[in-house]
């Protein structure tokens, strides 16, 4: 038993352990009666969490009942919404010490990080109640007589409306703040939410939603058939993944996630997709770089959570003038990194799981056996899913590793003729979520940063997705759409008009 009964309420605390599903406002055991477990990263043998295995006929139980409850959500004012969000917000406040180990254990997040994590989300959604109000309270009148050859005899009234249902599939790595950044917006705008978690995390996510259900139990009661407003459902991709996105109630898809998510996006027909699929996110350091910032910021960049982030430094591209001392000076940093368990604030713990740390070893293996390195004070070393930080020098401009994204503990480091050259090479790939610049001179920032193809460029700072108010989006294979929490709202609204026809123009006086 945990010290918030609203959060034992989504978990069988007397039994198993497991996080039950939200369906039609009620918590409920997957008829199948099958769960699903998710390990430990650090202990690949331990079980982090269990959930239900929900079947297609659950799945469309959900989205009927989401359906329902949407149309009466809709008609709650901005301001109650704000009101509920504010409140769950609350709730996870209370919990925050309970809910973080929760996500070290699913995610292998230190317990400081995860615990930021939760405040971290719990910002955004008192922000969303707030931006929610100012975003979606105003509307516009045009008047017809703007267009050539006519007179003001039509008014058109824009608003913007919800969509309907939303699918909103966050990733593991920030199983409650990207849940809670699409969560939020979704019902905030009028939406219903229905909510797949990621296999790894799917408990961490479960808690935000168990607060975000209690704030509405609070102003609606249990029996309310508008709870179902927002649904948890989990289970096994193969079995109801492109149920989620291809459903006939399914309006729109937020997607945080890998490559499987430009599948999602051709299946999934003619809804607003917003999708954020992972970057290679290089750093290019100019002659005029202020060292120590870059190496700083390199090393705070490519290393935080173990490199397993959507915008963590991926590959550093630095001139030949300053290669060899901003790579001495990184690799002085990284090995000073902490290495071990989450629950112990270390800097660098296990990836998320096998494949994962697979993948990252055979990058690093590709790249030695093109040319490159270990530094001497970095070497490879790795114990089961923990990988050792690893500064790669000397990286061929043909490694894999050089135009794919590793999300781990490994950084290449590529040494280039000129900034033009970094450019190039940093346009080549084929994702384009973020990248950095590091330069003194500010018209050169810019000219820089124009000239790279990605959704943000950071100058002399790492990539960041964040703070949540900013703008966050990609090009090419990272993604379609924007995210932030006013531009979540507006992705999640439509606009509708509303034509008045005057029997004759008119014209207002003051």
């Amino acid at each position: 038993m945990g010290a918030h009964k609203w959060l034992d309420a989504a978990r069988d605390v007397d039994g198993t352990g497991e996080y039950y599903a939200l369906i039609a406002g009620k918590y409920i055991k997957a008829s199948s009666g099958q769960t699903i477990p998710a390990y430990k990263p650090q202990e690949p043998e331990a079980v982090a969490s269990l959930v239900q295995a929900c079947s297609a006929a659950e799945i469309d139980a959900a989205f009927a009942a989401a359906t329902a409850a949407q149309k009466k959500w809709r008609c709650v004012p901005l301001w109650k919404r704000g009101v509920i969000l504010k409140n769950a917000a609350q709730y996870l406040r209370a919990a925050a010490d309970e809910i973080a180990p929760v996500i070290t254990a699913e995610v292998s997040k230190s317990i400081k990080a995860a615990r930021d994590e939760v405040i971290r989300t719990v910002d955004l959604l008192e922000y969303t109640a707030e931006e929610a109000i100012r975003v979606l309270s105003v509307g516009e009148m045009v008047t017809s007589d703007a267009f050539p050859h006519n007179g003001r005899n039509k008014l058109s009234l824009v608003q913007r409306v919800p969509l309907g249902t939303i699918t909103c599939i966050p990733p593991f790595n920030y199983p409650i703040n990207l849940a809670g950044s699409k969560i939020g917006p979704a019902l905030a705008a009028g939406n219903a939410a229905m909510v797949k978690p990621p296999s790894s995390g799917a408990a961490s996510t479960a808690s935000l939603c168990a607060a975000v259900h209690q704030a509405l139990v609070d102003e609606f009661g249990p029996d309310s058939d508008i709870l179902a407003v927002m649904s948890l459902v989990t289970g096994r991709g193969r079995e109801i993944g492109d149920l989620l996105t291809t459903h006939p109630s399914a309006a729109a898809t937020s997607f945080t996630g890998g490559s499987t998510g430009i599948s999602v996006a051709k299946k999934a027909g003619m809804i607003p997709m917003q999708m954020e699929l992972g970057g290679n996110d290089p750093a290019v350091v100019a002659e005029d770089a202020d060292v120590a910032l870059t190496v700083s910021q390199i090393v705070k960049g490519a290393f935080s959570y173990q490199g397993q982030r959507c915008t963590a430094v991926k590959v550093v591209f630095v001139v030949e003038s300053l290669y060899d001392e901003v790579v001495a000076k990184v690799a002085d940093k990284v090995a000073a990194l902490t290495v071990g368990r989450p629950e112990d604030n270390s800097d660098i713990a296990a990836v998320i799981s096998k494949s994962s740390a697979d993948w990252i070893q055979s990058l690093f293996e590709d790249a030695v056996a093109k040319g490159g390195n270990a530094h001497a004070k970095t070497p490879w070393k790795r114990e089961n899913n923990l990988i050792w930080p690893v500064v790669i020098e000397n990286v061929s401009k043909d490694a894999t590793i050089t135009h794919e994204e590793q999300f781990g503990p490994i950084l290449p480091f590529v040494k280039v003729a000129s900034v033009d050259e970094a450019i190039e090479l940093a346009n080549s790939c084929k994702f384009g979520l973020q990248a950095s610049v590091f330069t003194k001179g500010a018209e050169r920032a810019i000219q820089i940063a124009d000239r790279l193809e990605a959704g943000t460029v950071q100058i002399n700072g790492a990539p960041s997705r964040g703070p949540d108010n900013f703008p966050f989006q990609g090009t090419k294979e990272s993604g379609i759409g924007s995210q932030g929490v006013k531009y979540s709202l507006l992705a999640m609204t439509k606009i509708k008009s509303t034509v008045i026809n005057l029997p004759e123009p008119s014209y207002s006086v003051a």
